[in-house]
């Protein structure tokens, strides 16, 4: 009996080893038409793949990971290859000004995880037709995404990597993988993309305020560290009056210290403007929101908080004297929360703009273990408990906290704890505030996006100052020059665009939102509802006009030359137009019969927009 049981015991032994064993070698499975390999020694881990079909073109595979002890996860990539036809470039959360496609000896990467990026990429067509749109659901933890032509042979490799890095052990993964050929807008594929995010329990995004999508005056760039109540005050009376509903109070407010650093924050005591709850309350009674910086990870090394807080970071970030805490530590965590618990009930804050979340990541030596007081081995999902800890305790005191992000801690996971999304630094720099706002439109679905901050010289003429502004028609603005310093010719453009913006605002903001050609930083942007249709050109081209559509047309003129060309097509229409300058002032008025003989050209002022209205 005893030598039955032995020989049934090596029997299943040889048989678990033989599946074991299968499940070390390299995988290929198929998703829409394509060969995934799955490479990567499992390690004990058995791999299940199951494809679901959504619809022609578009499929998503579920990959289930198990280890009956639990494990380290192995290093696993999934490889593919298309052919490069018609593919003009690729679409990343981290290519910005560079969406050129590179060689496989120099791939195009990007490194996402729950504070940076988003694990997706579209290759993209010279019509902005989707050739191949790939993305995945791990938005916690780290994956590095990549795209590359290999010149022997013109075919495009792609690969996704999971488990990169050091993980904790487990004993169950589940992640799904979506791969969409569709011959939509590549636009089209990446919304459809966030909206698959946002459908995830993990991600569900956050309630957008009503005042999150309205425009904002930010002391930043034009203060500085130098802020104080009566000036900000004054400002505010003048931003109101243009249509900005809230302050962005920024950095500076918390010391007196005014190195460009981080030495002294940690305290977060409003040293600088003792008189914080007035401030607030001065703010309040001009009907404006009042939101307040902070550097969510930052303990500065001449902090009082640093003694408080020692043995417990992440890093130390030597250039600008502060350590990173570790979320990790529940007395770290208890810590922020309560810093901005404390803050939401002593001043009647509205909001916080919450800084470089980014540098919640683990470090070369980061022991990714649950020990010496750590309760989370992830830094990733601590960083998680944190900050849905926060929001929920902060929407306990005040329902329609608002909470703002910016570039690059802005992707799927960032959508359920923040409402307002924003382009990363670039002062004066209209471009990359175009593209930076315009890659975020494409993965926050109904997440406020907001510019960067807009500044500009004061000598500037208006017409190139306004180009700061027309840049970023397609989100919310944020000012940041001082309203009683500039010239008056600037008042009245920012008073001007900010009154057009918000009168159509539903159309900017929610309307059917289309970039073209995201290889040439998006020369022709529009935003398209029933009724209206509104254009932002920023190089000369041709603009597209289809007049059977019976829809208003306003065209943007957000370049320094004044030539606008209508390239029309549909069936002949009268339509009177009108042409502004930047400020506002009528410049020509005339009524016009469209039809598809020849284009047609108008001379806009640069930086002033065309309205066309059908006559019926």
């Amino acid at each position: 009996m005893k030598l039955k049981i032995v020989l049934i015991t090596f029997l299943l032994i040889n048989v678990l080893n033989e599946n074991l064993f299968s499940q070390t070698q390299n995988q290929s499975y198929n998703i829409n038409g394509f060969d995934i390999e799955v490479l990567g020694d499992l390690n004990g881990f058995l791999l299940d793949w199951k494809t679901n079909r959504i619809e022609d073109g578009l499929e998503i595979a579920t990959i289930t990971l198990n280890h009956v002890q639990g494990a380290t996860p192995p290093k696993l990539s999934l490889k593919w290859a298309v052919p490069s036809n018609n593919i003009a470039g690729y679409w990343s959360s981290s290519a910005y000004l560079d969406k050129t496609i590179t060689p496989d000896w120099g791939p195009a990467k990007v490194k996402s995880m729950l504070s940076r990026h988003a694990p997706v990429i579209s290759l993209f067509g010279h019509d902005d037709v989707n050739r191949q749109t790939f993305a995945v659901s791990e938005a916690l933890s780290t994956v590095i995404t990549s795209t590359s032509v290999k010149e022997e042979n013109g075919m495009m490799y792609n690969e996704i990597q999971l488990f990169t890095e050091k993980h904790k052990k487990i004993k169950t993964y589940q992640i799904e993988f979506r791969l969409d050929t569709r011959s939509i807008p590549f636009s089209k594929s990446l919304t459809e993309v966030a909206s698959w995010w946002a459908a995830f329990d993990l991600y569900t995004p956050s309630a957008v305020p009503e005042a999150a999508k309205l425009p904002v005056y930010s002391s930043w760039y034009s203060y500085h560290q130098n802020v104080t109540k009566d000036a900000l005050v004054k400002e505010c009376k003048l931003a109101k009056s243009m249509g900005f509903e809230s302050i962005i109070v920024d950095d500076g407010w918390q010391t007196l210290d005014s190195n460009r650093g981080y030495a002294y924050t940690g305290d977060w005591n409003p040293e600088r403007i003792p008189e914080m709850k007035a401030f607030v309350s001065a703010v309040h009674d001009l009907d404006m929101k009042f939101i307040l910086w902070y550097a969510v990870p930052f303990v500065g090394e001449k902090s009082q908080a640093y003694e408080q807080m020692k043995g417990k970071f992440l890093d130390y970030w030597e250039s600008q004297g502060t350590y990173i805490v570790d979320p990790r530590f529940p007395e770290v965590r208890e810590f922020i929360i309560n810093t901005y618990i404390k803050a939401v009930n002593e001043w009647d804050l509205d909001g916080f703009k919450l800084d470089f979340l980014g540098r919640f990541r683990a470090g070369k030596d980061t022991k990714l273990i649950a020990d010496e007081g750590r309760d989370y081995a992830s830094i990733n999902d601590a960083t998680d408990r944190l900050m849905t800890d926060l929001m929920t305790s902060l929407r306990e005191v005040k329902p329609d906290i608002m909470i703002e992000f910016r570039q690059p801690y802005t992707g799927p996971a960032m959508r359920k704890y923040g409402n307002m999304l924003r382009a990363s630094d670039c002062p004066n720099v209209a471009l990359i505030n175009r593209v930076g706002t315009t890659d975020l439109r494409l993965l926050s679905g109904n997440t406020a996006v907001h510019a960067d901050m807009l500044m500009w010289h004061y000598s500037e003429s208006v017409e190139v100052a306004a180009l700061q502004l027309l840049n970023v028609m397609f989100s919310v603005p944020q000012i940041s020059v001082k309203l009683a310093d500039i010239p008056k010719d600037h008042f009245e453009m920012i008073r001007f665009y900010t009154d057009y913006w918000l009168k159509n605002r539903a159309i900017l903001l929610e309307g059917e939102f289309r970039p073209s050609n995201p290889q040439a930083n998006y020369p022709i942007i529009s935003g398209d509802s029933n009724d209206k249709k509104i254009t932002v050109v920023y190089n000369d081209l041709f603009i597209p006009v289809v007049t059977s559509s019976n829809k208003k047309i306003d065209i943007i003129n957000a370049k320094s030359s004044k030539r606008i060309i209508l390239d029309v097509t549909g069936e002949k229409q009268s339509y009177r137009y009108m042409i502004f300058d930047c400020k506002g002032n009528i410049v020509d008025s005339k009524v016009i019969e469209l039809d598809t003989e020849s284009p047609f050209a108008f001379n806009v002022p640069p930086s002033g927009l065309i309205s066309l209205t059908p006559i019926n």
